[in-house]
């Protein structure tokens, strides 16, 4: 029976209330509240001694999808009040109440309220696995049972801060000739179907044979005519069928993830901007007293490449059995000879922790100069291409002219 009202008492949909009213001593408070209903938000204030005046359902439509940018703030946010000594619940308040994404407000009023009702911080992140993954509910956890959590939240800030960044270094080493390439199959396609066609009725009273250049162009155009609404769809459902199986098939993963390391430019800045993440994640979690056999449980997904995932698991598997850390991560094959001679160093010397930062840092800075110079290099690169491609469909398209102009 317990047990049925405690399950009855999880189905029960909870609203964010604000309230506001009188403590014992006269003085107005205010506050919120996530509950069941307006009459549990006044049941549970007046059991606080507090004379309720006003209480009011909140909307939260409006708020936006939680990016990981939003968790990164949050916990720099947590840590410097938490240093400031302000009070756990407080913090969340203010940090709640003071965010620009209401979304984001209530995922950490939930959580407060999970603490509010006798849950350590580490249970109530676990709980949104979508927004705190492992290796932040194993930190929060250390630094509760230490008594460090602020140190450990100072820490943690510092981490997703530099993951964070070397994403959208990433991110904006491929968002250009990535755009660039769309923009130019756009324009290859509003050529192909509305400008060329109009040649194409010019050309009809030419009276002699097209060039081979402009023939070509334009069977191309034809076909572009007839087909492209099988055409923009089937790239459209390509690409959506390629990211759905990719989400859920290992093997998808395994194989994209590892020709992305082949790729002839980028593929050395992704292997890169791999190893940093996963170097940074160990030295956070070691530093942090987290056993290393648990900590790589975090590394394996922390790299963002299914090559290293799947190589992590293998070196945990033998270190659980008793190899050292260098000597697992030589066999996984997928570090070069620094990081494995900085980790022996570390091993050797007891400040593992200290040598993979350091490798993150060299590691972050060959990503830095890397999409500098890949930048440098694309420019160029991309209008050599575009400017062929579109030039050369123009040319195509007036060569027939040039040759009536000789012609007179």
């Amino acid at each position: 029976m317990a047990a049925l009202a405690k399950k009855e008492a999880k189905d029960v949909k909870l609203y964010s209330y604000s309230w506001s009213g009188k403590d014992k001593s006269g003085k107005i408070v205010k506050g919120e509240m996530r509950a069941g209903g307006e009459h549990v938000v006044m049941a549970t204030l007046r059991r606080q001694g507090i004379q309720v005046a006003n209480v009011k359902k909140q909307s939260m439509r409006g708020g936006k999808k939680i990016t990981d940018q939003d968790i990164t703030i949050f916990t720099r946010q947590l840590a410097v009040m938490m240093k400031a000594g302000v009070p756990l619940l407080q913090a969340f308040d203010i940090v709640g109440k003071g965010h620009a994404n209401p979304s984001v407000g209530k995922l950490l009023l939930d959580i407060k309220t999970e603490v509010e009702t006798g849950s350590s911080l580490s249970t109530a992140f676990r709980k949104y696995p979508q927004h705190f993954d492992q290796l932040f509910c194993n930190l929060v956890g250390a630094g509760e049972q230490a008594g460090i959590l602020d140190s450990l939240l100072d820490r943690l800030a510092t981490y997703k801060e530099k993951i964070l960044g070397i994403k959208k270094k990433i991110k904006g080493a491929l968002f250009y000739p990535v755009s660039i390439i769309v923009v130019a199959l756009v324009i290859t396609a509003v050529i192909m179907i509305f400008v060329i066609p109009t040649f194409k009725d010019l050309f009809k009273g030419f009276g002699a044979d097209l060039p081979a250049p402009t023939q070509i162009v334009m069977n191309m155009s034809d076909w572009f005519v007839a087909n492209w609404y099988i055409l923009f769809p089937a790239l459209i459902g390509a690409v959506w069928v390629t990211l759905w199986f990719y989400k859920r098939s290992v093997a998808m993963q395994n194989a994209v993830d590892r020709l992305m390391l082949r790729l002839p430019i980028f593929g050395d800045v992704i292997r890169k901007a791999s190893i940093a993440r996963w170097c940074r994640t160990l030295s956070t979690m070691f530093a942090a007293g987290v056993p290393l056999v648990e900590a790589l449980d975090s590394v394996a997904g922390a790299a963002g490449n299914h090559v290293y995932f799947v190589a992590t698991k293998k070196i945990q598997q033998e270190v659980s059995t008793g190899t050292g850390l260098t000597v697992a991560m030589q066999n996984a094959n997928v570090f070069p000879s620094m990081v494995l001679q900085m980790t022996a160093i570390g091993e050797e010397s007891g400040a593992l922790d200290a040598m993979l930062s350091k490798v993150a840092d060299f590691f972050e800075a060959e990503v830095d100069e890397a999409v500098e110079a890949l930048s440098s290099l694309m420019e160029p690169l991309i209008m050599v291409v575009l400017g062929g491609l579109i030039g050369g469909l123009v040319v195509a398209m007036y060569l027939p002219i040039f040759k009536m102009g000789s012609a007179v």
